[in-house]
């Protein structure tokens, strides 16, 4: 007797429960802070640390926080829909600074060198691979552990915030090109 398993869908949230706010924006905020702090402990201290440091905070909160909301999120189904929540919150930030986009150039997002979803993918590489040399020119068993962090956070952002609790119930999930390459529509 052979027994058949039905897939259920998993459920598409017009409003993301809190609790989702707080784990996708808590580990952006960490991975940034922990990258800018991984990057300045580990070629400091020194003014160029600090500034190449900050000029990376600058450039990971800006694309995040001031980027998306003006460039993606308008063109994002959240932003038309009334009463909705995505999982950044980023769509009511977005309502009250940029004007209403078209839903079919949401999938522009990844066109491009210099797309918003690659600048995105860079703020959240770029510690990383930044403190590799420095590992090795100014070791410490801090500096090991900020690696391990950042690494760590970006691992849990694709292994779970994606795939359990942002991407798998999101609505835009059938538009977005991200979605698309991680296989979430039809789970």
């Amino acid at each position: 007797m052979t027994k058949t398993r039905s897939k259920t869908k998993a459920k598409l949230y017009k409003r993301y429960p809190k609790s989702s706010l707080l784990i996708y924006n808590g580990a952006t905020i960490s991975h940034f802070l922990l990258g800018g702090f991984g990057v300045i402990l580990g070629y400091g201290p020194s003014y160029l640390s600090f500034i190449f440091g900050f000029i990376y905070l600058a450039f990971a909160f800006g694309e995040m926080y001031i980027l998306m909301p003006l460039k993606v999120c308008p063109n994002c189904a959240y932003y038309r829909l009334n009463g909705s929540l995505c999982v950044s919150g980023m769509n009511i930030v977005s309502r009250k600074i940029a004007k209403e986009g078209n839903p079919k150039d949401f999938p522009k997002r990844a066109e491009g060198p210099f797309c918003p979803n690659n600048l995105y993918m860079a703020s959240l590489i770029f510690p990383i691979i930044v403190i590799i040399p420095a590992l090795i020119l100014n070791f410490s068993l801090i500096l090991v552990l900020i690696f391990l962090g950042v690494l760590g956070l970006l691992l849990f952002r694709f292994f779970i915030i994606f795939m359990k609790i942002s991407c798998i119930h999101c609505i835009a999930k059938y538009q977005c090109p991200q979605a698309g390459q991680m296989g979430v529509r039809d789970m």
